[in-house]
């Protein structure tokens, strides 16, 4: 019997078809010709680079490079090859106050945008081909990581649900890397145009930042031909997952309008759009936790959003993201019962047991070619949590070992795991030797007393 993911593939993403027509792209003519004339205010280019410029094939823009010909804005400088794709087009002085007016409006020169109505009608289609994970694949998102299979149990559903995750519990045990490895999980790849169409507004939606392009992976031209042309007005990308901390405000899921170059760019979560957004420190933000939560609420519940352009216009996009808000906060100091029912999977990630401490300890020894011996991982359970009851936590493998590579070459010796570099490892890294912080302070204050 087949599982659901090979019933539902999560990798078969169509690709944005290429439009027959000028009509069938969704850009006004006018539009076009905006675009041709400012991108050729940056120098003469042949019919292919145009098209090249603006991802659109010249045989579609061919008839408007006709139309600017005619009206004395682009005239004709040579030929590198037969037949007018290989013209050498420049604009004529006319053009170039031309070009001027068009750039006074706003200044993008790049790939033509894609109406929002096609981008909306994408969203949809690719939500359809989203497929489902099973047990099998979620294990392989997460193969890098030592997750338990109680905790995948609980992540797994999450996941398939596409609904808000509210990831807590205390710091250091891996709520972020938990989260990407969610994204992780899903994998595959998706389109995104590289600008949306709004009235004539023009909003920038791939972001290098956040997104991973995978353009240079095409094969030769022809194989792609063979393999039919898609719409070059979308780049191909690695499924986005994207993560903000206490940098995040609530201008950052807003439009944000560059009075300079006229266009906007897409808020965060926009351009998350059929991956994975990550609320880290949820709670460390330089907004109320409040704020971010009531501009959420309506789209946590309906799925999709609504953004205004600087001319008062609303407009609604899909709001289709996985969000995951990791916090070490308790929740219900967060949030209020209304906004916690639109969060339906609420995952404590606790402290590691002594057998995950050890296999986190042995994967952070193989990736450094250190050798692993389970005698060390018994000697800092006896001597540094035991005694102090200090919990242990999933980073401090990671962080001791740190430590001690960072010491070894600091001796001009080869990495290597003795007790002694441990001891000094766990002497910088945790507050106080042999006690804790809290005790520490605690026999300090007593002592003073019995002094005075």
């Amino acid at each position: 019997m087949s599982s659901p993911a090979a019933l539902h593939p999560v990798y078969d993403v169509p690709a944005p078809p290429l439009p027959a027509t000028l009509e069938a792209s969704g850009l006004p003519v006018d539009r076009v010709e905006q675009l041709i004339v400012k991108t050729l205010y940056t120098g003469e280019l042949t019919g292919l680079a145009l098209a090249d410029r603006v991802r659109l094939p010249f045989t579609l823009l061919e008839p408007v490079v006709e139309r600017v010909r005619a009206e004395r804005l682009v005239e004709v400088r040579g030929a590198s090859g037969s037949g007018s794709a290989a013209y050498r087009y420049a604009l004529t002085e006319l053009g170039r106050d031309r070009a001027r007016q068009y750039l006074d409006g706003n200044r993008y020169i790049g790939a033509a945008p894609v109406p929002l109505a096609s981008y909306v009608a994408y969203m949809q289609v690719l939500r359809s081909a989203r497929g489902y994970i099973d047990r099998e694949r979620l294990r392989q998102g997460f193969s890098h990581l030592v997750v338990g299979d109680a905790l995948l149990e609980q992540l797994g559903p999450a996941v398939n649900a596409n609904r808000a995750v509210f990831l807590y519990g205390p710091p250091g045990n891996g709520k972020t890397v938990i989260a990407q490895g969610m994204g992780g999980a899903i994998g595959g790849e998706m389109y995104i145009p590289y600008a949306l169409d709004i009235d004539g507004g023009i909003v920038t939606m791939f972001d290098p930042a956040s997104h991973e392009s995978l353009e240079a992976d095409d094969p030769d031209p022809l194989t792609l031909i063979a393999a039919g042309p898609r719409d070059r007005r979308w780049v191909r990308i690695r499924r986005p997952v994207i993560v903000v901390g206490g940098e995040l405000t609530l201008e950052m899921l807003d439009l944000t309008f560059n009075r300079i170059t006229g266009f906007y760019e897409a808020p965060i979560q926009l351009k998350a759009n059929s991956g994975v957004f990550l609320v880290d420190d949820f709670g460390r933000q330089r907004m109320r936790p409040q704020d971010l939560l009531n501009r959420w609420i309506v789209p946590l519940e309906s799925r999709v959003d609504y953004l205004t352009l600087h001319t008062g216009k609303k407009f609604e996009v899909p709001f289709d993201t996985l969000v995951v808000f990791a916090t070490n906060l308790d929740p219900r100091d967060l949030a209020d019962e209304a906004f916690l029912r639109r969060i339906p999977y609420k995952i404590r990630i606790g402290d590691p047991t002594v057998e995950e401490y050890s296999r986190i300890f042995e994967l952070n020894c193989r990736r450094r070619r250190l050798p692993f011996h389970r005698v060390m991982v018994a000697y800092l359970q006896r001597r540094y949590y035991g005694v102090n009851r200090r919990p242990m936590r999933a980073c401090h493998p990671r962080d001791l070992l740190d430590q001690v590579t960072a010491l070894c070459r600091y001796r001009g010796s080869e990495p290597v795991m003795t007790r002694e570099l441990l001891d000094k490892a766990c002497e910088a890294y945790f507050l106080g030797e042999g006690t804790s912080h809290k005790s520490e302070v605690r026999s300090h204050k007593a002592q003073r007393e019995r002094t005075v």
